[in-house]
């Protein structure tokens, strides 16, 4: 399934030759190679695959855009969803579609903690049972599917599964902190999350399209299964003006460290040691393969008056630097056709987030269902009594 790169060349045969893998594996250890295994061409099961997603949180949309009594409606990952809040403000997001006839459930009103179809007012609680029928006058042992959703950093988050096995992303310098936020610009690309995502340890395009005077180079660890971090061990570039300017600042190599979650949003670490700036990039999956994405603004919260006003000074600084960053690739975005077909050593990083990506569990498109799961067609069960249908009432 795998194959390695000896010297820089990369082999995609798919070698099954255990002593040609060690010998390899012994050169790494002394330093002479680097050796990446890497999936087949084509055989990704998530990576850059329009009708796929790795289970995770995923953002819906601006706490401030939706209000105490109002229920909108969100398209996610190929899933129509009805979300609301409540008189007392907790969130709720459910499936859009009615159980009786279909109708959008967004065109409904919410009522206390509960949501009131439009079409023939059934109503459903929080949890998405059905608490009420009119013409009934009583409920009904039916449900509409209900998503776990929390709020974060002046965003709506919703779990893609029944309960969640992974916190919210946040830099792992923070995990500790007590954090303050801003939101930065939401954006559109005209490619895929992950692409979106490797840019970022793409080592050699700092050269290329930022100028940076010292080539890059990443260590990665894998956090857990949803979680691998890549820090910068950089050094030298004393030739460099900009370097020689900044190398005080920093006892080891530059603080440049990425850390991407679900393979869909990352935080970034940079800064001298003295000041870190934070920076969140959340990516969903939209049609067509294309990207909707996020920018988010943390620093460690400083108390009282005085840290209110240095936490927006850096706050604003932050954007500053993650604008710097973003400008540069923007024109990349919008017409890549990603597709590594000549993978050299420097894109070492980029293989080991593709290869971290693909052991992490996978749900299709729209459905949210499991990769592994049956892929049979489910069909709506009616129930029958005595050979004909049961009716709940007549005025229905």
């Amino acid at each position: 399934m795998f194959g390695g790169s000896v010297n820089g060349k990369f082999d995609q045969s798919g070698t099954k030759n255990l002593a040609f893998q060690l010998c390899c594996k012994y050169l790494e250890l002394i330093g002479l190679t680097t050796v990446v295994f890497l999936p087949k061409p084509n055989s990704a099961k998530v990576f850059n695959q329009p009708q796929r997603f790795v289970a995770g949180w995923y953002w819906l949309l601006r706490s401030k855009q939706l209000k105490r009594g109002q229920v909108k409606a969100v398209f996610l990952l190929g899933k129509d969803l009805a979300v609301y809040r409540t008189d007392s403000g907790k969130v709720v997001a459910v499936d859009a579609y009615c159980p009786h006839m279909g109708a959008h459930l967004a065109e409904g009103k919410v009522e206390e903690e509960s949501l009131r179809c439009f079409f023939h007012n059934w109503r459903f609680d929080h949890h998405g049972h059905c608490v009420e029928v009119p013409c009934l006058a009583k409920s009904l042992p039916v449900k509409v599917n209900s998503w776990p959703v929390t709020e974060a950093y002046g965003l709506i988050w919703l779990w893609t599964g029944n309960q969640p096995s992974q916190t919210l992303p946040l830099p792992l310098e923070l995990t500790k902190e007590k954090v303050v936020s801003a939101l930065g610009k939401s954006f559109t690309k005209a490619c895929h999350p992950n692409v979106v995502m490797v840019n970022a340890i793409d080592a050699h395009h700092f050269n290329t399209v930022h100028n940076f005077p010292v080539e890059i180079d990443f260590k990665s660890e894998v956090i857990d299964q949803n979680i691998i971090n890549f820090a910068n061990t950089t050094k030298g570039g004393n030739d460099s003006l900009l370097v020689r300017l900044i190398k005080p600042f920093y006892r080891e190599a530059g603080t440049y460290n990425l850390s991407y979650w679900f393979g869909s949003t990352g935080t970034v670490t940079l800064g001298p040691d003295f000041l870190h700036f934070y920076i969140m990039f959340t990516l969903r999956l939209g049609k067509n393969g294309q990207t909707e994405g996020q920018t988010i603004l943390l620093t460690k919260h400083r108390p009282g008056l005085w840290g209110w006003f240095i936490n927006g000074i850096i706050l604003w600084l932050t954007k500053l630097v993650g604008n710097y960053f973003a400008k540069g690739d923007t024109k990349i975005f919008q017409t890549i056709k990603f597709a590594l077909k000549t993978p050299l050593a420097e894109d070492k990083s980029i293989l080991e987030f593709i290869h971290h990506l693909e052991q992490q569990p996978v749900l299709q498109w729209e459905t949210w269902q499991s990769l592994d799961e049956d892929k049979s067609l489910s069909v709506p069960v009616i129930n029958n009594h005595n050979g004909s249908v049961k009716i709940h009432g007549t005025n229905c």
